[in-house]
């Protein structure tokens, strides 16, 4: 290639997003993209002032002098790609809405706030090949088990795999509702479940060592009962191989069906979980159709009454327009309704496809309604920007929560 095409495309490169962004790592990382691109760096000079780089080809050399002369003027890159502090916003509520001014909802390809604030920082999963992530994943691929953590594609994938658990989804891997903020396939005709999946998850989450388990699902409208017998059923086998094990079942509404619901409470789990999702002003831009808040508040509540001694757990998501006075009565329909644990976690858009983000809620609002949870009367809050509804950290806590509780019931009698 000639020296003056050879700059042009240098020269053009440099201002590009990739390049500013690859200034913040070491000059090697920048020297090892040249040479692979068939250059041979004779000098790399990175000071305070100027950057001159030099590479030399077969028998050219060329140079590239990035346009930031001061140290003063370099814009640090954080602040250059933005903090999340601005932008976003969502949109005003329909004008046919009876809801206040003011009022903000999501919409997909509404403008997301620019950048990502510094707080979101998870650990990179290890890829050794005897580490316990990949003990994890290798024990689900020979099995042919899926799990959230990759089908809704979970920022906590390495802590909780490294940890040696994940959170298996079981009914396949396609969901028959739509929702917006989830990343999972949907078709209105998923394949039909595996008979042999319960099998299979109990030899794997017995293989882990583990000793409390979340077990999750698609919506199966297709099927009768949503699939609650096919939980039931993986709940026993799991029991029956470990019977200290805790169990906890992250599930469908079943669509209302009552007689669903009763049939996973009184299967032997420890935990009957169901998401809300979000506050009820907002369900119908954030939730399917299908779903409902009132809906989802009945299938906890009976979930309580045929089994009291039940945990029963929810998880919120923050960021989608709502406001803190929508958030905390929302805690209180749930303690209205003897809910246990509540979790809070900031809304990430997985896609383009998704709701845009309408705000990064900071720690400190995470912590205030981590509080006000706790005055009102839950048993556990788990409140930040990184919990999720199947969170190793807050399994760990209702572990022995749950233990001590029972060694206290026990110890009365």
């Amino acid at each position: 290639c000639h020296c003056s095409k050879n700059k042009k495309a240098i020269t053009l490169w440099t201002t590009t997003p990739l390049y500013k962004t690859m200034l913040r790592f070491k000059s090697t990382v920048l020297s090892v993209l040249l040479l692979s691109l068939g250059y041979k760096s004779d000098a790399f000079v990175q000071q305070n002032g100027a950057r001159a780089h030099h590479y030399q080809s077969s028998s050219t050399w060329l140079s590239v002098v990035n346009d930031v002369t001061e140290k003063k003027d370099h814009v640090p890159y954080e602040i250059a790609r933005g903090d999340g502090s601005t932008g976003g916003g969502g949109l005003p509520m329909p004008s046919s809405s009876q809801d206040g001014d003011g009022l903000v909802r999501p919409k997909v390809g509404a403008e997301m706030p620019q950048g990502r604030p510094s707080w979101f920082r998870v650990p990179a999963p290890s890829q050794a090949h005897d580490s316990r992530y990949q003990e994890v994943k290798d024990s689900l691929s020979k099995l042919d088990l899926h799990t959230v953590c990759e089908e809704a594609q979970c920022p906590n994938i390495g802590e909780c795999w490294s940890g040696g658990t994940g959170t298996i989804m079981l009914l396949g891997d396609t969901c028959t509702r739509g929702c917006m903020f989830c990343a999972v396939n949907t078709a209105s005709t998923p394949p039909p479940p595996d008979p042999f999946e319960p099998f299979k998850t109990a030899e794997a989450v017995t293989s882990w060592g583990v000793d409390y388990i979340v077990m999750t699902s698609v919506d199966r409208d297709d099927i009768p009962d949503g699939g609650a017998q096919h939980f039931a059923t993986t709940v026993q086998l799991l029991k029956e191989k470990k019977p200290e094990l805790l169990v906890e079942c992250l599930v469908s509404d079943f669509q209302g069906n009552f007689a669903s619901v009763e049939t996973l409470a009184t299967s032997g789990l420890d935990v009957y979980a169901h998401n809300v999702e979000t506050v009820e002003r907002l369900q119908k831009f954030v939730r399917d159709s299908r779903a409902g808040y009132q809906q989802s508040l009945s299938t906890l509540e009976h979930a309580k009454k045929v089994k009291p001694d039940l945990y029963t757990k929810t998880s919120i998501m923050l960021g989608l327009g709502e406001t803190d006075e929508e958030v905390t009565q929302t805690m209180k329909d749930l303690r209205a309704i003897d809910v246990d644990v509540v979790t809070f976690g900031q809304y990430l858009r997985p896609t383009e496809n998704h709701l845009s983000v309408v705000e990064y809620v900071k720690p400190e609002k995470f912590d205030y309604f981590r509080k006000v949870g706790e005055e009102m009367g839950f048993k556990y809050v788990a409140s930040g920007p990184m919990v999720r509804s199947s969170y190793k950290a807050g399994e760990f806590y209702l572990e022995h929560m749950i233990k001590s509780e029972r060694q206290a019931v026990e110890a009365t009698k």
